[in-house]
């Protein structure tokens, strides 16, 4: 039986709308203090950049009652369909694609462009919430486990060959997902030892790194046979296994680096590693983010007071760098106080997540969980020099309106999906 809606609005999670509704207000706040100028102040400029973004917040509400108006059922009963189109929208690029700072990413739509990799994010969590909410579907069976690593591989390979490979990496965070739907954990164990394998390839050399880990498996095969007098008659064929996939992986590595990777990605990992110090080149949007940060001091220079930010010291601050300006103008209060927010943000969702009365729901809330604490922790750790400038937006905060528009809808199906669980009796 269900109870009767008085409106679209009925049952909504009033914590999160208004923890919305602070982040786009404070990031357009920002947005226009890092593009401000004597020439352009009026808010009201639909030439300026800010301008611009008010337009797409003005009509990211306009997507928001599209996304209330809808019935929840058709969220899961059309995920498919909305993931294929995706798929066909990435595809697309490389045809149809505009080239933009060395990646074909964005379709040219005369007065705008759309990325259509900020909306693949949406259509994968709704994707996986669907497979997954299936009542027979184990994960601990590998072939479902394959299931749901194409889901998620599809869409990052298509972005990784535009090339985009900071974007993709964005889709490593639905593991986290799987992981609460009961993948086995040495999943995370073996992407981690990956992750570590990969720095330590880039950062010591392809010869170095393949004869210590062969190394180490040796002395640990060794001492598993004369000191633990455990057998290993039956386990050859595995080991032999583990050996030949770390030399591929590694090898993989050190082929990726140097023969896919264009010359600014491996620029910036060198610089990230130590490797080189480039604070005019590559670095520079770095060094000077770390720099405009800390000229911010406790409590910053006020609103529209940065000299750094009105200066353009870091190019394009009001994209991808955007948390500079925070950091100059509102302080280490204003970062850590946007810090709190942020993380009370994913866990307000979290926290919804568990309270769902569907399978399906519960995943989708956690899939947009991982995604926006993704951004968040490699945006502001990109930002502050921690790791390589991969082009990963601050949500709400990064100019925008494909960044903008992506976000809000993966936020807002959440909270639809949430509130009609009100109404099951």
């Amino acid at each position: 039986m269900r109870a009767q809606r008085n409106n679209i609005f009925s049952g909504i999670d009033l914590t999160l709308v208004l923890l919305y509704l602070f982040l786009i207000v404070f990031g357009w706040m920002n947005i226009y203090a890092a593009s401000y100028s004597d020439q352009h102040f009026e808010v009201f400029d639909f030439a300026t950049k800010y301008g611009k973004q008010m337009m797409w917040i003005g009509l990211s509400f306009v997507l928001i009652i599209l996304i209330l108006f809808i019935d929840a059922k058709l969220y899961e009963r059309f995920a498919s369909l909305v993931y294929i189109g995706s798929l066909l929208s990435l595809a697309g690029l490389f045809a149809f694609g505009k080239r933009i700072n060395g990646a074909t990413s964005w379709y040219d739509l005369g007065a705008t462009s759309l990325q259509p990799s900020e909306f693949a994010k949406f259509a994968t969590v709704l994707a996986l919430a669907k497979l997954l909410s299936d009542k027979q579907y184990d994960l601990k069976l590998v072939k479902n486990q394959i299931k749901a690593f194409i889901i998620i591989f599809l869409p990052a390979i298509l972005i990784t060959l535009q090339p985009d490979p900071g974007s993709a990496l964005v889709y490593t965070a639905f593991f986290f997902v799987l992981y609460r739907e009961g993948l086995p954990i040495y999943y995370i164990a073996i992407g981690a030892f990956a992750i570590t394998l990969f720095i330590l390839t880039l950062a010591f050399g392809f010869n170095l790194i393949l004869m210590s880990t062969y190394g180490v498996f040796t002395l640990f095969i060794l001492y598993i046979l004369f000191y633990r007098n455990i057998s290993l008659k039956f386990h050859w064929l595995k080991i032999s296994a583990i050996y030949a996939l770390c030399g591929l992986f590694i090898f993989s590595v050190d082929y990726v680096y140097n023969h896919i990777f264009e010359q600014r990605h491996r620029d910036r990992f060198n610089i990230l590693l130590g490797k080189n110090t480039d604070t005019r080149g590559v670095g520079y949007n770095t060094n000077q983010s770390v720099l405009t940060i800390k000229s911010g001091g406790f409590s910053g220079k006020g609103f529209l007071e940065g000299d750094r930010t009105q200066g353009n010291f870091v190019p394009e601050q009001q994209t991808d760098y955007i948390f500079s300006t925070i950091g100059e103008e509102w302080g280490f209060l204003g970062t850590s106080f946007l810090v709190i927010v942020f993380t009370l943000f994913v866990l307000r969702i979290i926290q919804l997540a568990e309270r769902q009365k569907t399978t399906f729901s519960r995943v989708y809330g956690y899939g947009i969980a991982a995604v926006f604490f993704f951004h968040y922790l490699i945006n502001i750790g990109m930002v502050i020099g921690l790791f390589p400038t991969i082009g990963i937006p601050l949500p709400f905060f990064s100019y925008g309106g494909s960044g903008l528009w992506g976000f809000t809808i993966l936020l807002f199906i959440f909270i639809k999906l949430d509130a009609s669980k009100s109404y099951e009796l």
